[in-house]
């Protein structure tokens, strides 16, 4: 679980990557158009500086989910860190169900779908983290 949780984050973060050649039209199928041209009044790089760290963050999060499963070398406070990325995936997605339900608007179907896959990511750290070090400790 945390393997595919690793894979998934990787795999997002260099879409978010690839997906700045195209900026303007991964921002609009994201539904963040309106609050990335906000973001470019204030200066024009900063939806671009964004996106890169929040690729990055998806990265770094790809690479503990990899650590955990023993795929690269172990990094600093990897239990910690593993139920820390399952808390905010979790959180982040029922967090945007609860907000989506609320308010029934045109993009309701893309971000349930978003905050959907988040939780279900945050299962996958979460159940993987469990069964690394609660559940194989009791057995």
């Amino acid at each position: 679980m945390l393997r595919l949780a690793g894979y998934i984050n990787l795999i997002i973060g260099f879409g978010h990557i690839v997906g700045l050649l195209w900026a303007d039209q991964m921002f609009q199928v994201t539904g963040i158009s309106p609050e990335m041209k906000a973001l470019s009044l204030i200066h024009f790089s900063l939806p671009y500086v964004l996106t890169i760290f929040v690729a990055v963050c998806f990265f770094i999060f790809g690479l503990y989910g990899l650590s955990a499963d023993n795929k690269c070398r172990k990094l600093p406070f990897q239990k910690i860190v593993i139920y820390m990325i399952a808390g905010v995936y979790i959180f982040h997605g029922l967090g945007e169900l609860s907000f989506n339900f609320d308010k029934l608007n045109t993009n309701w179907f893309l971000e349930t779908s978003y905050s959907l896959i988040a939780v279900l990511i945050g299962l996958l750290f979460l159940i993987g983290g469990l069964n690394k070090w609660k559940f194989a400790t009791e057995k």
